[in-house]
């Protein structure tokens, strides 16, 4: 690839919650943070993927404002201090987000190229998907609007096709880039499988490349109304603890369009790169077993798992023993507070458990037992009427809000590190097995200023134990007072 005229400014959307992985996946801690495939979450090995491509200029992300501060942790795991992280105050699709992030690059870069990509794919070949990105890129100066067609290795009725037409006449590119015919929505089974036999039809991945102006430009002829939205939210943005904070007002009065049918289902000017580097939006738990290798019974088994008599299984256990016998093509996935247990093709529908967890308003929808926080994380041990016990861990150098409650006290025991406690006008230091306990209706703030991650385990008693009967008084990350 040689010299680039354009700035190649990598964009990863990151506002999704993963519905079909629950119970790993919850609304607080979406599938592209969890380590599904190993040491690094699917958001992290995305960022991973593109580094060392020629030409890459620093990242944008846009998360949904919730996740920001794991969104900033996972990216300083890597290294990664320059990136601009945008969030979006209510979810809008695609196509606002991707307008906002154009908006973004053009004003730092010019007339740059977006790689736009989701954060929860999973690509095997990250080199072959470097060669497309280098194809997409020469396409993308030429005005094209690109998107990555998968080469389908299944009849798959959970993800739209894309069907090609001609190569495009480029110089360099050899027929490495194809005009788009049409979009196809998702077919049914028997539609799929005469899909599967004309090699006219590829997945449509999600992934795209195109210059932030004719991005821009295409937008503003086809859906004008997400175009002023987002340069009213662009232009009224403020910056807070290094995130570009969009206005919400703004923002949230942008229609909800995905880009496919704001953009590239009406622009003459598609154009499609195949790709074949294992690829999977690991998109339900049949997706993500057919992404691991398996043992020789076709069992993929996560954790402490004992399994007898049992075939084309994906079993996996976070915090207890889980045996099967005599089960086949079953998922199993245990977690502190939930157990799911579903046949493996019917996967893609966990998401009505979730769907009637929320109108029950039950918490396991949104948060798992441990909630990570700026500060670090608290998980909950036993919880029963007027008491609940917590695991609370505060990272070196971090503390918690300035707060009170005004209906439970708290009884603090230190196991590990040293604390300082605010309580009322008094600041003192506690050590390892000392205690302290706060009243009702008492201000109190916990810090870390030691160099090891504090811990401690918190009681709670009291009339009403939920997160919401937090009055916080001051607070280091920017969270609401």
């Amino acid at each position: 690839m040689s010299e680039p005229v354009s700035p190649l400014v990598p964009v990863i959307l990151s506002g999704g919650s993963g519905t079909r992985l629950w119970p790993m996946s919850r609304q607080l801690y979406p599938k592209q943070f969890i380590p599904l495939l190993g040491s690094h979450s699917l958001f992290q090995e995305t960022v991973r993927r593109i580094q060392g491509v020629q030409g890459m200029r620093s990242l944008i992300v846009v998360c949904n404002q919730e996740h920001r501060f794991m969104a900033a942790e996972q990216l300083g795991e890597l290294g990664i201090g320059d990136a601009t992280l945008m969030l979006e105050p209510a979810g809008r699709n695609t196509a606002p987000a991707i307008a906002v992030a154009a908006l973004e690059a053009r004003a730092r870069h010019g007339d740059a190229v977006l790689l736009v990509l989701p954060a929860d794919h999973l690509i095997r070949d990250a080199e072959t998907f470097r060669v497309a990105v280098a194809d997409g890129y020469r396409a993308a100066l030429h005005d094209w609007l690109v998107t990555f067609g998968i080469v389908p290795d299944r009849a798959e009725t959970g993800y739209g096709y894309i069907r090609q037409g001609e190569p495009l006449v480029l110089e360099g590119l050899e027929g490495a880039a194809l005009r788009i015919e049409s979009f196809v929505e998702k077919p049914d089974q028997d539609t799929a499988q005469g899909y599967l036999r004309d090699a006219r039809y590829l997945w449509n991945s999600g992934m795209f490349l195109f210059k932030a102006s004719r991005y821009l430009e295409e937008l503003g002829a086809n859906a004008p109304e997400i175009v002023a939205c987002a340069e009213q939210a662009y232009g009224q943005r403020s910056q807070d603890l290094g995130f570009v904070r969009l206005s919400r007002e703004a923002f949230e009065r942008a229609p909800s369009e995905s880009i496919d049918y704001a953009v590239m289902e009406r622009t003459v000017r598609a154009a499609m790169i195949p790709l074949q580097a294992g690829w999977s939006d690991v998109g339900s738990w049949h997706s993500l077993w057919e992404a691991e290798p398996h043992d020789g019974a076709g069992n993929i088994m996560v954790g402490d798992v004992i399994a007898e008599d049992s075939r084309g299984c994906y079993l996996h256990a976070n915090h207890r023993l889980v045996g099967t016998v005599g089960l086949e093509d079953m998922v199993v996935v245990e977690t502190a507070d939930a157990v799911l247990v579903a046949p493996r093709t019917g996967s893609q529908e966990v998401r009505r458990i979730v769907q009637r967890l929320k109108a029950q308003q039950r918490a396991e929808a949104v948060t798992h037992r441990k909630v990570y926080r700026p500060w670090g994380a608290y998980e909950r041990i036993d919880r029963a009427e007027r008491f609940q016990v917590n695991r609370i861990t505060v990272d070196p150098g971090h503390s918690l809000s300035l707060q009170l409650h005004h209906h439970r006290a708290e009884h603090w025991i230190v196991v590990k590190g040293t604390a300082r406690v605010t309580r009322g006008e008094e600041v003192y230091m506690l050590s390892e097995n000392e205690s302290t306990f706060i009243s009702i209706g008492v201000r109190h703030r916990l810090e870390n200023p030691g160099k090891i991650p504090l811990e401690i385990i918190e009681v709670q008693s009291g009339s009403y134990l939920d997160e919401d009967d937090i009055v916080r008084l001051e607070d280091n990350y920017g969270r609401d007072i």
